[in-house]
């Protein structure tokens, strides 16, 4: 079926109360991956691409291959570009068929975050495109964002209604203890915050960083308003562990296809219980 907005995935996951989950995509297995859990769970997805992951394969080959694989899909898929950083690329997005766009300023004073999200707003909706922004910044780094654990800020929940009413973003990513990466002890997030933020913003919040939260937080996160969460490196450990897994036992093994089939199948695999642990399998 043709791609959906973000934006409309989220608002139907906030009226049910579930969050969709948002899978970062750098190539063909990845994608596979990601839609055969979508199917065989019966979820909506969201697809997303990094920078990191527009300058590895390349924005026109990357968003072509989604795009296709979106309209053999029976299942609601959204194109979601994660932290974009500047204007040039969320506008190569725009013309590359993207539906959904993320503006990262968090890093920027907060007047500079308004007014970058904002314009970016601007040129999305007018072409039915919805924005996600940032506000608070988390630690750790993905791809070509990067923001240490000094510089790492919590969001306030006052400034975040006074942000979405300012920019006009559609969906609002917070900093509640969060990190990406791999965390080097367990995260405890700050659930009173989500909650005030939740009261305050009358957009579904977003959770990067979601990748070894523990279940049972995760599941708090989404009774508390958080109705889109990011997940790569998970996907990224369960790649490597049945990849270093598989070719020790089949050293004289060359078929590319044979050799990535075990780690697609490990993702699928992780990207199937998150989307059960969300609440988003069955909503398709």
């Amino acid at each position: 079926m043709p791609l959906v907005t973000s934006a409309e995935l989220l608002q139907a996951a906030d009226a049910g109360g579930y969050a969709v989950g948002a899978f970062n995509c750098n190539n063909l297995e990845i994608l596979q991956a990601i839609l055969a859990a979508a199917e065989a769970e019966r979820s909506p997805v969201i697809v997303q691409t990094s920078q990191g992951a527009l300058e590895y394969a390349g924005l026109p080959l990357l968003a072509a291959m989604i795009r296709a694989a979106a309209e053999e899909a029976t299942v609601p898929v959204a194109l979601h570009l994660d932290h974009g950083t500047d204007f040039a690329t969320e506008v190569a997005c725009l013309r590359a068929g993207y539906t959904s766009l993320m503006f990262d300023g968090s890093k920027l004073p907060y007047a500079e975050n308004v007014a970058g999200t904002r314009r970016i707003v601007e040129i999305a909706h007018a072409v039915g495109v919805s924005v996600e922004a940032e506000l608070g910044t988390i630690a750790g780094t993905e791809d070509l964002v990067s923001v240490s654990e000094q510089e790492a800020l919590y969001t306030d929940p006052e400034q975040a209604e006074a942000f979405v009413r300012e920019t006009g973003a559609d969906a609002l990513a917070v900093a509640v203890g969060t990190a990406h990466g791999v965390y080097r002890q367990a995260p405890h997030l700050d659930f009173a915050r989500l909650e005030a933020i939740d009261r305050r913003v009358r957009v579904p919040l977003v959770l990067h960083g979601s990748s070894g939260v523990p279940d049972d937080q995760i599941r708090e996160a989404i009774r508390r308003g958080v109705r889109k969460i990011n997940i790569d490196t998970e996907l990224r450990q369960a790649f490597s562990a049945a990849l270093r897994g598989w070719l020790p036992e089949h050293p004289g093994e060359i078929d590319p296809r044979k050799i990535l089939g075990p780690a697609r199948q490990a993702m699928q695999a992780k990207v199937q219980e998150k989307m059960r642990l969300f609440g988003s399998a069955g909503r398709a």
